[in-house]
């Protein structure tokens, strides 16, 4: 069922034309990404889909009764409310809901009126997924790292800061469209994993903006590109995206040399990508089936595996001409700390000429530190740092290399003239600037008058015509369109010397570096050779194993609870709650027979006798069936709390 129709919508700026005559269905529960070169008019469609900007042609028309919400690079919060305070004021319908159907459910009679609206009021919130609310907050200020703002005036955050919370309201309240821009920006690698999560359970209908490639397969069952006025739908995520414009191009016999060159280069590292995560996943794969049968008395077992994986974690190099390679930067013993909070502790490392390094952690942990000290900007607070004779070319997120009162012109050619040299090559400024997706028409304008991602652009462009030995950028993809970044991995691809980066694209870094350093928590510096893929998987897989570790610890307290507590809830079916009633029993139970099979498993005189592969197996069926049983009863256990 289509909720929001555009139909053959118009929109110009001035002279520009930004859509033309385009038609755009939004079907319900669809997750739509929205694709395009910055500028091409994104934030337009998601403007008119939300009703918030007129079309100059064209109509929209939309399904009544349904609740809209556009997260904006500004916020609309209330600026003197505190954070929490905040959040809970954008959940008084679901909280009022919440105390609808608990006064209906005490006082529920045989009235079709009120078995109507029990049902209705049940609805909303199965929807809105708000039977554990209040935990739920909880979750999400603990997983966007808020917590210590909870009691902070909205005003005094910074923006990245203030988005956080207007996101983190947003995907509390699960409105039935939810429409957001740029949603992964200022979000660290593990905030956009657990929004990945959050939005593939929502039952909201999303559409969004994003360059974040990864966040875009995972999310996305619609790619809607918008380009040169038109829009065009492909069908899934990014992967998909990228076959159906590449088929697209050849089917319509207009393909522009330099794209069809990205897209083949593209799809290839993809496919390569694919195979390569599908050969580990099925390791891993084997790994977790393991993990899941592990009983509770194997602790000693989870603990071995936890180290595995933690050595896992730095890989092997497997380089053997480290010691023909030129040494750029040698770190020993480095500390860094910022006012009480410690970034960096104890580092040794070397920085070898063509290293391609990836600086990687959560916000706040001292990636871009890291860099300063790089750069001698800043100062370490015991070791040192050994830097050789080479040129560094440095990328801030400031943009400190940009002069905003000259114009592109200027800016590349400060001797006069209008030609620039690339790689040892003279090129018209034109045609240089044309491969960074800039119109001649910009030439003349001035850096000040830029959108935030076009200073990016030329920033990045003006580096590339530098001669330097190591780049170090920090974020130079945020702000970018996919387009530019494409363009930024090919140069850096190209690039003879060394590159250390500091990136949260997870498609980025896995493209590009071949060592990472991860940045934890108590200034702990970890190197690894593996792609940053697979450090977040082995990372989940440790998750994975502290959490086995608590409920084994627990499962005491958890059986008695099991055993001790029944309730009768309105919240279960009848049928529910026969079910609900019986599993304390059939969980003890197979506990039993569980701990039976394990005792004759190390009982040479019985397995000897029974056979160790019967046993085995009999102890697989037993341990799986108890795992979906307890599964069960947590299950029924939260819609009872």
């Amino acid at each position: 069922m289509a909720l929001i129709d555009l139909i053959s919508v118009s929109k110009q700026y001035d002279t520009k034309v930004i859509l033309k005559e385009v038609s755009l269905f939004i079907n319900e529960g669809e997750k739509i990404c929205i694709i395009g070169q910055n500028g091409c008019g994104k934030s337009t469609i998601l403007k008119m889909i939300k009703g918030s900007l007129e079309p100059d042609d064209g109509k929209r028309v939309q399904t009544s009764n349904i609740k809209i919400e556009l997260l904006t690079q500004q916020t609309s919060l209330d600026l003197d409310t505190t954070v929490k305070e905040a959040i809970e004021n954008q959940l008084t319908t679901i909280k009022e809901k919440l105390r609808t159907y608990n006064e209906l459910a005490s006082n529920l009679g045989d009235s079709p009126s009120e078995l109507k609206e029990f049902q209705e009021v049940g609805d909303y919130l199965d929807f809105h997924d708000a039977w554990n609310i209040d935990d739920k907050v909880k979750r999400v200020i603990e997983e966007f790292n808020l917590g210590h703002f909870e009691d902070s005036y909205v005003r005094s955050l910074s923006g990245g800061e203030q988005k956080r919370v207007e996101l983190a309201s947003l995907l509390l309240k699960q409105p039935d469209v939810m429409l957001l821009d740029e949603p992964t920006n200022h979000l660290d690698v593990y905030m956009v994993k657990f929004l990945e999560n959050m939005l593939t359970r929502s039952k909201s209908t999303i559409v969004f903006i994003s360059h974040d490639r990864y966040f875009i397969d995972k999310v996305a069952s619609r790619c809607v590109e918008v380009e040169y006025g038109n829009v065009t739908s492909f069908d899934g995520g990014y992967q998909n995206y990228l076959r159906g414009k590449q088929e697209l191009l050849l089917n319509l016999a207009k393909q522009n040399d330099s794209l069809s060159k990205l897209l083949k280069r593209e799809e290839e590292w993809l496919r390569r990508g694919v195979k390569a995560r599908l050969k580990r996943n099925e390791g891993r794969k084997k790994r977790v089936l393991e993990l899941r049968d592990v009983n509770k008395s194997q602790s000693s077992m989870l603990r071995k595996m936890s180290i595995d994986l933690s050595r896992e974690i730095k890989g092997d190099n497997g380089d053997k001409t480290l010691s023909r390679r030129k040494m750029l930067f040698e770190i020993i013993n480095l500390k860094k700390s910022l006012g009480d909070k410690l970034l960096i502790k104890n580092f040794s490392t070397r920085i070898l000429l063509k290293d391609v390094i990836a600086v990687v952690g959560k916000n706040g942990t001292g990636k871009s530190t890291l860099l300063k000290l790089l750069i001698s900007e800043i100062k370490p607070d015991r070791g040192k740092i050994k830097i050789g004779e080479f040129k560094v070319g440095y990328f801030d997120q400031h943009l400190s290399m940009l002069d905003v009162d000259k114009d592109l012109i200027e800016t590349f050619c400060p001797q006069g003239g209008d030609r620039v040299d690339v790689k040892g090559h003279s090129i018209h400024v034109y045609g240089y600037l044309k491969s960074f997706l800039f119109p001649r028409e910009e030439l003349t304008k001035k850096i000040k008058f830029l959108s935030g991602g076009e200073r990016k652009r030329v920033a990045l462009a003006l580096l590339f015509t530098k001669k330097y030995d190591c780049l170090i950028l920090d974020e130079p993809t945020n702000d970018l369109d996919i387009q530019t970044i494409n363009i930024v991995e090919n140069y850096i691809n190209d690039f003879e010397g060394s590159v250390i980066f500091v990136s949260h694209d997870r498609y980025f870094v896995d493209k590009l570096a071949r060592k990472t350093f991860i940045l934890k928590d108590g200034g702990e510096v970890e190197e690894s050779f593996k792609t940053y893929s697979e450090i977040l998987e082995i990372e989940e897989e440790l998750q994975s194993i502290e959490k086995l570790t608590t409920k084994v610890k627990e499962v005491t307290p958890v059986k008695e609870t099991i055993v001790t507590e029944k309730k009768v809830i309105k919240k279960l079916s009848y049928k529910e709650q026969l079910e609900y009633d019986g599993l304390a029993k059939e969980i003890e139970s197979l506990e039993d027979e569980v701990k039976e099979l394990e005792i004759s498993m190390s009982d040479p005189e019985i397995y000897n006798e029974i056979g160790l592969n019967k046993l085995n197996s009999q102890f697989q069926e037993k341990t799986d069936k108890l795992n979906i049983k307890v599964e069960r009863f947590f299950e029924l256990e939260e819609k009872v709390n």
